[in-house]
């Protein structure tokens, strides 16, 4: 059996130039999936509220939400490196609010480290959370929590000025002292730039080939979405094979040629 991924085995991996593979789950079921496929790192992602719960954004997935979620992944999976999101309103209020429900998520899930959102402006806090023991994931880009505030989820860093800030915010993280840090939809050559510039890994989403490691949310991976992020092709249909099956289920019931007669 392959050996438990720890904060250390993510720096490792960077060091030897070693591509890690990361992907979102929500329940004890996929986790064992996920782990038999070979995952290096779980991220319970609060894209559950989106995918899982029928919310427009993740705005309103709480941390009871990602607590409960969380919980069946780590019960379901022994090997991979667990994360989860703190949801928005959980972390943004100060750095004590972040590290009471990060010790809280910590204690109720035994999960491994924890994702915020923001770049500089949380860089003090994620240097207060990790200086107290706890593994911090940043993640900067394009950053849903904030889809209020920009009004899309379309790319960010095309011009000058975000560009720039974008940069700023990725040192401010790894000089603050994330394990890791999530780059989501920013040009490629800007997630290079960052990726030679920081000591810790890089996980792209949409972002390109040159980060360290690659996350995507197991709904757009596998086809389950009814639309995915254009640079996400599904490696397999299972929303249209899943609908095909049930289908031809339901026919059978109709028909009373299900369940079968025993001979």
């Amino acid at each position: 059996m392959k050996k438990n991924i720890t904060a250390a085995s993510l720096l490792a991996a960077k060091s030897k130039g070693e591509r890690l593979a990361w992907l979102t789950a929500y329940d004890a079921g996929s986790a064992r999936i996920a782990e038999q496929a070979g995952i290096d790192v779980i991220l319970v992602g609060d894209s559950l509220g989106m995918v899982n719960l029928g919310f427009d954004t993740t705005i309103p997935v709480t941390l009871e939400h990602m607590i409960l979620h969380t919980a069946a992944v780590v019960r379901g999976c022994n090997t991979p490196w667990v994360v989860c999101d703190l949801p928005f309103g959980s972390y943004q209020q100060s750095k004590e609010q972040a590290f009471a429900n990060s010790a809280h998520v910590l204690q109720e899930t035994a999960c491994d480290a924890v994702k915020l959102e923001g770049g500089a402006a949380m860089a003090e806090t994620i240097a207060f959370l990790s200086a107290r023991g706890i593994a911090v994931v940043g993640h900067i880009g394009m950053t849903p929590q904030s889809v209020k505030k920009f009004g899309s989820f379309k790319q960010r860093g095309k011009t000058t000025t975000e560009r720039e800030q974008i940069f700023a915010d990725a040192l401010a993280v790894a000089e603050a002292g994330a394990t890791a840090l999530v780059l989501e939809c920013i040009p490629d050559d800007l997630s290079a730039k960052i990726t030679a510039a920081i000591d810790i890994p890089t996980v792209g989403i949409g972002a390109g080939l040159s980060c360290d490691a690659q996350v995507l949310v197991w709904h757009d991976l596998l086809g389950l979405s009814e639309s995915t992020p254009p640079f996400v092709t599904p490696y397999i249909n299972l929303r249209e094979q899943a609908a095909s099956a049930i289908t031809a289920w339901a026919d059978d019931v109709r028909s009373s040629a299900f369940p079968k007669k025993k001979s």
